[in-house]
């Protein structure tokens, strides 16, 4: 009698085997989405720093650095130092200018030469922000030079988008009962002029998010405010009569000079502006430009 083989065993995996396996697969994707969580919560804190403390501070140190430049030699009291009060879409817009020692920081040509100029006017405004209106925008005007409107002309430079608020306040006394002006100098102000003794200075900036889902969170911090306080020294609020204005230099005598120069005593000059000079040393005179309208 012919004995039959046993039928060879299936090979397989046991439902014990699989589920181990799943098991397995299943806690090292849960380990990768982790670090990929992480890492992109780290992104996104990164991001975040970054906006609250680049952005703001960068702009103010910016201001600050324009205003300890302030220039009031060869100016009258009401072109040192204005502020307008202004109100855009229910919030403070306010708008300072004067003029300063900052070199220039937008790049002007003429030709194949590089201008640049020492003394420069310098301001900055706000406008509605075009694409929502929820924010307004901040620029930074500058105009080389000094001419004889220094609180207008010059070109605009992109400051930030996301603007809530910006305010300025002025005090003529230093000290903590001394009472704020919104407004301070310029041609239809005579009381206010020159420079006042401490500026207060408040900026609102909206935070952008680095993703959607973080404007939901209830404790998420969505708005920054910086404060600056700005005191300028008693050297510079001089009477007007003692500021230094620019004179021909006369002969011992006192009498013109050989060359047909007019005596001290008639070369008091206002309207004397300091000169815009190439990358070269060559000297020019003080080139003005027109506002941007869409900047007020």
């Amino acid at each position: 009698m012919m004995r039959r083989n046993p039928a060879p065993a299936r090979a397989g995996f046991t439902l014990a085997e699989v589920l181990v396996a799943i098991l397995i697969m299943g806690g090292i994707l849960v380990s990768v989405t982790q670090i990929l969580n992480v890492a992109r919560l780290s992104r996104d804190n990164i991001h975040n720093i970054q906006e609250t403390q680049l952005a703001g501070p960068a702009i103010m140190d910016m201001i600050e650095r324009d205003i300890r430049g302030i220039v009031i030699y060869n100016r009258t009291k009401q072109d040192h130092f204005r502020v307008q009060n202004r109100v855009l879409r229910g919030v403070d817009a306010d708008s300072l200018d004067f003029v300063t020692t900052t070199d220039n920081l937008v790049l002007h040509v003429d030709g194949d030469r590089f201008l640049r100029s020492s003394v420069n006017e310098v301001g900055y405004r706000l406008r509605p922000n075009p694409d929502t209106d929820d924010f307004l925008e901040l620029y930074r005007r500058e105009d080389m030079g000094i001419d004889d409107k220094p609180f207008e002309g010059g070109e605009f430079t992109f400051l930030h988008d996301r603007v809530k608020n910006f305010d300025i306040q002025v005090f003529e006394e230093d000290g903590p009962d001394a009472d704020p002006f919104e407004e301070w100098g310029g041609a239809e102000d005579e009381e206010h002029v020159g420079l006042p003794a401490r500026i207060e200075i408040s900026l609102t900036l909206e935070l952008q998010h680095r993703i959607e889902r973080e404007a939901l969170r209830p404790n998420f911090l969505t708005e920054m405010t910086y404060r600056r306080i700005i005191r300028l020294p008693e050297a510079l609020r001089i009477a007007e009569e003692l500021i230094p204005v620019p004179t021909i230099p006369s002969g011992p005598s006192g009498s013109a000079s050989a060359n047909g120069g007019a005596s001290g005593t008639d070369a008091d000059d206002k309207g004397t502006k300091p000169g815009i000079q190439d990358a070269g040393g060559s000297t020019r005179g003080p080139r003005g430009g027109s506002e941007r309208p869409s900047v007020r």
